[in-house]
């Protein structure tokens, strides 16, 4: 049995990517190794049917700073508390650990989920950029394991940050288990009617920054013969760019072509199932969750040959150039024109999604745990 501390300030107050991976994972491991003793530290707390999980179970111990400014506690004075409870490990699940753990004895692993903010540096401001490189780098430099999220990820560790290679692993990503479950027809009609959706529609799910490529699907719209012109629905927040999209669609009188909504989490699975194609062409991932999703929701999937997207597609899903909303379109098309290729696809990328599943990754990572502590 151990006692293992996990840095769940996403768990708790992400509800997007970072956030998603980290519940995913805690409760992962207390799914299928509940003898161990799980600490979850976090500097605050959002209680809602997301967080309620952790905060009402008695296999976690959650623990606040109580006193001081809590940024600080998280970066350095968490280690006080470390020690108070006898963590043997500790996991920072979004690339940071805190600075000087390896003076305390206390084990550490890091997940580095991407560097997209070196690959793309117009789209995150100097100081976020200067932050995360300190940090990254410092974790991947003081942590006993490293875990990357994709292939990818692990190349761009290696080649950025002078890591060797055998002080990585890759351990990719689950998705939460309400993909895996087929809704019934009842369930989606009442999901349809809830957001006044067509029963037939092109799915995209993910925040609306620049690297995701929205416009490049909005462009690919204009493209599609009219045999084949489906609605697209738009799940996700955004800024600028998102004001940018719709002033696209605006111009080019296609903003009735295309559907924001903000739907319920646990709409989301009924949302893919009833998708006839998801749509993601983003330029960079560490991996690519709503891939994830949709393929467990037996939804063909239209996504980029770029980063680690055929990492989390796999070789039966469509993968295209980002950069050419000719070729988005053309994917799209033949996925909804060609009925072998899209049988073929749904059946191989079901079947793909299959070693994603929770309990073979959850395995994997505690077999990383226990040649940590010798065990």
């Amino acid at each position: 049995m151990y006692r293992i501390g996990f840095d769940a300030k996403r768990l708790f107050n992400n509800f997007t990517g970072l956030g998603n991976y980290s519940r995913t994972l805690v409760q992962n491991l207390a799914n299928y190794f509940p003898e161990n003793d799980y600490y979850l530290f976090t500097p605050k707390v959002v209680k809602n049917g997301e967080t309620q999980f952790f905060l009402n179970s008695p296999l976690f111990t959650v623990q606040q700073p109580r006193h001081g400014w809590p940024a600080w506690w998280r970066t350095a004075g968490i280690k006080k508390d470390l020690r108070k409870h006898h963590i043997q490990l500790f996991h920072g699940l979004s690339h940071e650990i805190p600075v000087g753990i390896r003076k305390t004895g206390i084990k550490s692993v890091v997940t580095i989920h991407d560097l997209l903010f070196k690959r793309f540096t117009g789209q995150y401001n100097a100081a976020d950029r200067y932050i995360y490189d300190l940090k990254f780098r410092y974790a991947c430099r003081n942590a006993d394991r490293i875990i990357a999220i994709s292939e990818a990820t692990k190349a761009d560790i290696m080649n950025d940050y002078g890591i060797p290679e055998e002080k990585i692993r890759v351990v990719y990503q689950s998705c939460n288990e309400r993909f895996m479950q087929e809704r019934s027809n009842r369930t989606i009609d009442q999901m349809l009617a809830k957001y006044n959706l067509p029963r037939d529609y092109l799915l995209y799910v993910g925040a609306i920054v620049e690297r995701k490529n929205l416009l490049g699907v909005v462009k690919a719209l204009e493209i599609l013969p009219a045999s084949v012109d489906l609605p697209l629905v738009v799940v996700g927040r955004g800024g600028q760019y998102e004001m940018e999209v719709k002033n696209y669609l605006s111009a080019a009188n296609l903003a009735g072509r295309v559907l924001f909504i903000q739907p319920d989490f646990a709409d989301l699975p009924p949302l893919y199932q009833q998708a006839d194609v998801f749509v993601y062409p983003s330029f960079g991932e560490g991996f690519g969750i709503p891939i994830l999703e949709a393929l467990f929701s037996e939804t063909p999937v239209v996504t980029s040959n770029l980063s680690s997207l055929p990492e989390a597609a796999g070789p039966h899903s469509c993968l295209i150039d980002p950069a050419s909303p000719e070729a988005i379109a053309a994917g799209i098309e033949k996925v909804l024109t060609d009925s072998d290729y899209r049988s073929t696809m749904i059946r191989e990328g079901y079947q793909y999604a299959q070693r994603f599943k929770g309990e073979p990754l959850t395995r994997q990572l505690m077999g990383i745990y226990d040649r940590i502590l010798g065990g």
